[in-house]
């Protein structure tokens, strides 16, 4: 549902840059490495000197293609293009990128809530170097002045170019987050947004439903996943604060400034005619062949979107249900699984792998002692508490839930024996039985309270709640 006044509703489209997990930049042998001395990493080719010639790096086309084929594109000849512009950061005043032969196209990409995002493109192209403005506040028009560091020029990149099929800005975010599952998952990058080797640009413009897409501002370089939401709620109240004064919304690029929450005017938005685009006149057409195309999709790990499907069918769930996208992002979906396949109540599973599993060591444990641990607490053999203490220990030493109830002093109280503590717990507090008759319905947790300090929390919840309710009636 829009968030937005009036009837309005965002069009939302994404570019994502990517770095590839490459060793070597895309045209020369310099490393491909975050974090190390300024201008340390460069030669001839990637500071764009004269008589430097680019050697294309094969592994990134591998790993280009290899996401590609992980969003369904169809994967077809590509040729590499001059797009000519300048900035300081790019020593040679052009980008080597791919214009009207990108070498990915026509894909999709699911998200956990179902809904099916178009892939326009998914094209290979070098990284700019990076700009430090120094002063003022860190933006170029009021720095002081400017350092630039070029060991991330030539990097290989994959800019991945949506479809305007995104309408609000929380699946915007579920957007950014599932490709970045997808890049991890492919090993196609690191997708650290922290340093950059992800980074998203966001087009966004408002219309009337059913109306015809608006005009549209580019929000550049977006470096979190909150600050994408947050910069695509204001910039379209801001359009929408312009129509509805009667101005028009003006095609611009934008910047998003996190400390004032606001976009602000960088330029007037390019065309590509801007770029006077050709054909690199040193690298030749890419052609992939049939075979590589098919042993990569041989070699395709189960993608995010496909592990959701199957652990909401073996757990009887709507895919969409939140704890199967928490289950399957901390990668213990297999575990989850695994304990539903050997018996494990599902709901109890789900509840526990979501609640208690976020820690260190937790795919760690057998599938078979999860399901052992979850059927123990379904019979009463370990209270909630217990078995919440039992698991914790379990992704610790990995041991079987048994020896390690045992090894604590669990036993499972009778119920016969709790039968006789809740009669005592209701002789001895009168007024508070009384007004849990009357429908106080704090005075339930007092009883449960009262009997697990006396049971030292091995009674099982459910049990007590159960045997309250019988004897109020």
């Amino acid at each position: 549902m829009s968030s937005l006044p009036h009837g309005y509703e965002m069009v939302i489209g994404l570019e994502v840059h990517t770095e590839l997990a490459t060793v070597t930049k895309l045209f020369c042998g310099c490393p491909n490495q975050f974090g190390d001395e300024p201008n340390t990493n460069v030669c001839p080719v990637c500071l764009g000197l004269p008589g430097s010639m680019p050697v294309l790096n094969a592994k990134a086309i591998e790993l280009a293609m290899r996401l590609g084929r992980a969003l369904g594109c169809e994967v077809r000849p590509s040729v590499f293009a001059r797009k000519n512009y300048f900035y300081p950061d790019m020593p040679k005043d052009y980008q080597v990128s791919q214009y009207d032969k990108p070498i990915n196209v026509d894909g999709h990409l699911d998200l956990p809530d179902g809904t099916r995002i178009g892939i326009e493109r998914a094209h290979v192209e070098e990284d700019t170097g990076k700009s430090t403005h120094m002063g003022g506040g860190g933006r170029i028009h009021d720095a002081g002045y400017s350092l630039v560091d070029y060991n991330r020029s030539g990097v290989p990149l994959v800019e991945i170019v949506s479809m305007p099929d995104l309408r609000t800005s929380e699946q915007a975010k579920a957007y950014a987050a599932e490709l970045r599952a997808v890049l991890v998952a492919t090993g196609v990058s690191d997708a650290k947004m922290e340093e950059g080797s992800m980074r998203v640009d966001a087009n966004v413009s408002v219309r009337q439903p059913d109306a015809p897409f608006g005009t549209r501002c580019e929000i550049k370089n977006l470096n979190s996943i909150r600050s994408l939401g947050r910069a695509i709620e204001y910039e379209a109240r801001r359009q929408v604060d312009l129509i509805e004064s009667g101005e028009r919304v003006q095609q611009q690029t934008r910047h998003w400034n996190e400390d004032d929450g606001r976009t602000h005017k960088l330029r007037s938005k390019e065309e590509a005619e801007d770029y006077r685009y050709f054909p690199e006149p040193d690298l030749v057409p890419l052609v992939p062949h049939d075979d590589s195309i098919a042993a990569i999709d041989d070699a395709l790990p189960r993608l995010p979107a496909a592990r959701r499907s199957d652990l909401a069918a073996a757990a009887d769930v709507a895919v969409a249900d939140e704890r199967v996208a928490i289950v399957v992002d901390r990668g213990l979906d297999d575990l989850a699984s695994g304990a539903i396949s050997r018996g494990a109540d599902a709901e109890r599973t789900l509840t526990r792998v979501v609640n208690d599993l976020a820690m260190d060591g937790a795919s760690g444990i057998d599938p078979v002692d999860l399901a052992s641990l979850i059927s123990m607490e379904a019979a009463g053999d370990l209270s909630s508490s217990q078995a919440k203490q039992v698991l914790a220990e379990m992704a610790e030493s990995h041991r079987s839930p048994a020896a390690i109830a045992e090894a604590l002093g669990f036993e499972a109280v009778d119920t016969s024996e709790l039968e006789s503590l809740v009669d005592r717990l209701i002789e001895a507090n009168p007024d508070e039985w009384q007004r849990f008759c009357d429908g106080d319905g704090k005075m339930q947790g007092f009883f449960v309270g009262q009997v697990m300090r006396e049971t030292k929390g091995q009674a099982d919840g459910k049990v007590v709640n159960g045997l309250l309710q019988q004897r109020r009636g």
